[in-house]
C-alpha cells in the first residue's frame, strides 16, 4: 500500500491509502476520491516528505521543532465516558477504506504483528496485509521500524 497527502480542490488535506499510484490515478480520474471535509472530487496529491527507509543500526535523530502544534492521541475512555457519535461523512469514508483493504490486503488476523515483522525483515513476500496486533505489539512493530497504521474498523458499509 502506498500513502499519499492529499489535497481537494478547496484547500482541505487529508490522507489516502492505495494499492499503487496507478491506483489513485484511476481513482481520482473517475472521480472516486472524496475529500472527507467537503465531498469534493477533484483531488490531488500535497507535497509531502519522501519516507526514508532507515538502517537498524542508525540511532533515531531528534525531531526538529515544528511551528504546528502536536497532534494529541486522545486518552482510552473512562468508565461513565459518554461516548460522540462519529460523524456520517467520517464513517462513510472509513467505510470505503474498509472496503478497499478488504479487497486489495490479505487478511492474516492475529498473526498480523509477526508477518509485518517477517515482511520488514524479508523473511516472508512482500505484500500488504492487515489484521490485529495489541497495542504491546504495535509498540514492538514500532521499535523494530515496521511502518503500519492502525485505522478504526467501522462495520462495513450496507448494500
Amino acid at each position: 500500500m502506498i500513502h499519499y497527502q492529499l489535497q481537494c480542490e478547496k484547500g482541505h488535506q487529508f490522507d489516502g491509502w492505495f494499492k499503487d499510484s496507478a491506483t489513485f490515478d484511476a481513482q481520482a480520474g473517475k472521480g472516486l476520491v472524496e475529500c472527507p471535509a467537503c465531498g469534493a472530487v477533484e483531488v490531488s496529491r500535497a507535497m509531502m516528505a519522501p519516507a526514508v527507509a532507515k538502517r537498524a543500526a542508525e540511532p533515531p535523530r531528534p525531531a526538529a521543532p515544528s511551528s504546528e502544534p502536536p497532534i494529541s492521541t486522545p486518552a482510552p475512555p473512562r468508565p461513565g465516558d459518554v461516548a460522540r457519535p462519529m460523524p456520517d461523512q467520517v464513517r462513510a469514508a472509513l467505510q470505503r477504506m474498509r472496503a478497499e483493504i478488504e479487497a486489495r490486503c490479505d487478511h492474516v488476523g492475529e498473526r498480523f504483528a509477526e508477518e509485518a515483522l517477517r515482511i520488514h525483515r524479508g523473511e516472508s513476500e512482500a505484500r500488504s496485509i492487515y489484521g490485529d496486533a495489541t497495542q504491546e505489539q504495535a509498540e514492538q512493530l514500532a521499535e523494530e521500524g515496521v511502518s503500519f497504521a492502525r485505522i478504526p474498523w467501522v462495520p462495513r458499509a450496507e448494500g
